[in-house]
């Protein structure tokens, strides 16, 4: 293959990533309608009489199929590739909404049924969202911060295009809008589907002239074994980062893939194993069939194989990358310190994040209320839906912000993308002093914002993260994983809000349920979550610290190997 060959074929694949990766971001758009809760929330339990533990009951269920369902849903994806979730989800998520509107049309519905459906939205979400971000980390490995900021920073702006869209085209109805996202939420789902797709990166390795080597033998990359002869494997090797990679030497010897962060390669086949030269018009017919039988979403993300005679090279950027060098799941993954300290981080920032979320649709309720005895219910949806903006809008900006300053943290100044979590514990600290020290409810903005902006910085370079620490071959199952520790914390932190929330409430004549305490309707729970702060921000310089010394302990290893 000639070196212009090879250029076209490269300008070709990085277009065709590129509609991918838009793919997956649309994708992600529709993910995060959990997020979007808040501004319907309030309405849909006036309309069905419920409590705010009720409400928040059928929120956490969404919450609950978003993250318990993350360990089965990675290990699917990893095993079977990014795409067939996709569709799934899709079903899900337009199955999990239609309910809900039916339920407000008639003003009753049964509180575990309305669960169970809020439940497969979350679980609709989980599926597609973990397809749409494995997607973009194999197809850009080089920038793989950047690359799934764009999807993750979509995830989180989901709750502001649903919610600004709901406000321009049916302001006030809130049937009408859950509609919207039910037929939303599968449309943009189902459409990005048919684009989204994982491509091969290739390894050439140019190499010198010999007696035994022709010209035309000096840059090649051979075809995959798997793709040879599948039917030989015990595995689905299918997809980049699905399965540990295997070498391949012209020999027709196989090497495993480097697990657990060594960097020990296999013994040189010896000479009499090295197969005769091909033919040069062999050479070239090979490499230019695999451009096109690669290409496909089964295509191996890592080089199969040297162009050196019973070698085994893993010369490219891509291979030597750390993510990919190391493979840790499973048990392997649970008998981890490292694990269990990104675990707690997630555990009580995403915790902190989802009650204000999930509540931010009541705080508004109450501080109006409070102030202005005069506003009605048209007026108080705006502000909900104005808030929910405003925390996606942060969201989106601070998954933009830690995916693509993580990746300057590590390219530039050589520093540990956890920096990104301990600023998100700083930005959550002060989210929870303004919210325990606002009165004014013009003012309220700065908590949706600031906890928006907090929860991007989380979820934007937590995925990154997990695929440095523990390789990409598991990123699904291990970010599945570590979503299960909001199911808990999730919990905890929103139905203490709603115990202190009703704890505070009263039923007027036509059985509904006010706050009239203003900000001390919700003010213990605000204290709760900024002791959890502070001991985010610890755990997060502790894990800082351990990360530093663990590199340096690898980089002396590498030395002396």
């Amino acid at each position: 293959m000639t070196t212009t060959t090879k250029t076209m074929l490269d300008q070709q694949l990085n277009r065709a990533r590129l509609v991918s990766s838009i793919a997956a971001t649309v994708i992600s758009l529709a993910c995060g309608t959990n997020y979007v809760y808040s501004a319907w929330a309030p309405q849909f339990a006036d309309k069905l009489h419920l409590t705010t533990t009720q409400s928040n009951l059928i929120g956490l269920a969404g919450n609950l199929g978003m993250y318990s369902m993350g360990v089965p849903v990675g290990m699917y994806v990893d095993r079977r590739g990014t795409r067939p979730p996709v569709i799934v989800g899709a079903l899900l998520l337009g199955l999990g909404y239609f309910p809900f509107k039916a339920a407000y049309e008639s003003g009753t519905g049964s509180v575990p049924l309305l669960c169970i459906f809020s439940f497969l939205t979350g679980f609709g979400s989980c599926m597609a969202f973990a397809g749409s971000v494995k997607t973009s980390a194999l197809n850009w490995p080089h920038h793989r911060g950047t690359a799934t900021a764009f999807p993750l920073a979509a995830f989180g702006l989901s709750a502001f295009f649903f919610s600004a869209s709901g406000s321009v085209f049916f302001p006030g109805n809130t049937g009408a809008f859950l509609m919207f996202l039910s037929v939303g939420t599968f449309a943009l789902t189902f459409l990005g589907f048919f684009f989204l797709k994982v491509y091969p990166h290739s390894s050439y390795h140019p190499v010198h002239s010999g007696p035994g080597l022709s010209s035309s033998q000096q840059l090649r990359r051979t075809l995959s074994e798997e793709s040879k002869s599948q039917a030989g494997c015990s595995y689905v090797d299918g997809e980049p980062g699905m399965s540990p990679t295997v070498y391949t030497t012209p020999s027709g010897t196989t090497a495993p893939a480097l697990r657990g962060g060594t960097d020990e390669l296999p013994e040189p086949s010896s000479s009499r194993d090295v197969s005769p030269p091909r033919r040069s018009n062999d050479v070239e017919a090979a490499s230019a069939g695999t451009a096109q039988e690669d290409i496909d979403e089964t295509s191996s993300l890592v080089s199969r194989s040297s162009s050196l005679p019973g070698d085994v090279y893993v010369e490219s950027s891509v291979d030597m990358d750390r993510s990919h060098r190391i493979d840790i799941r499973g048990w392997a993954l649970l008998k981890s310190l490292e694990f269990w300290q990104l675990f707690c981080i997630m555990a009580i920032l995403a915790g902190i994040g989802l009650m204000t979320i999930n509540n931010i649709g009541h705080d508004v309720n109450a501080l109006w209320k409070y102030y202005d005895k005069t506003v009605d219910d048209t007026f108080l949806i705006h502000r909900q839906q104005m808030h929910v903006s405003t925390l996606s809008v942060g969201s989106f900006v601070g998954r933009l912000l830690s995916g693509v300053g993580s990746d300057f943290l590590v390219k530039v100044l050589k520093a540990s993308r956890v920096w990104c979590l301990a600023l998100g514990s700083l930005i959550f600290f002060i989210a929870q002093l303004c919210a325990l020290n606002i009165l004014n409810p013009h003012l309220l903005g700065f908590v949706s914002g600031l906890s928006g902006l907090g929860y991007g910085f989380l979820f934007g370079v937590f995925p990154s993260i997990v695929a440095e620490s523990f390789g990409i071959h598991g990123l699904s199952q291990n970010w599945g994983f570590m979503t299960l520790s909001p199911v808990v914390s999730g919990n905890v932190f929103n139905l203490f809000y709603g115990k202190v929330f009703d704890k505070h409430s009263i039923v007027n004549d036509e059985g509904e349920r006010t706050c009239p305490d203003g900000i001390d309707c919700y003010k213990d729970a605000y204290y709760m979550t900024l002791g959890a702060c502070a001991i985010g921000l610890c755990v997060s310089l502790w894990t800082i610290r351990r990360q530093h010394h663990q590199r340096l302990k690898e980089g002396k290893r590498t030395a002396e190997d």
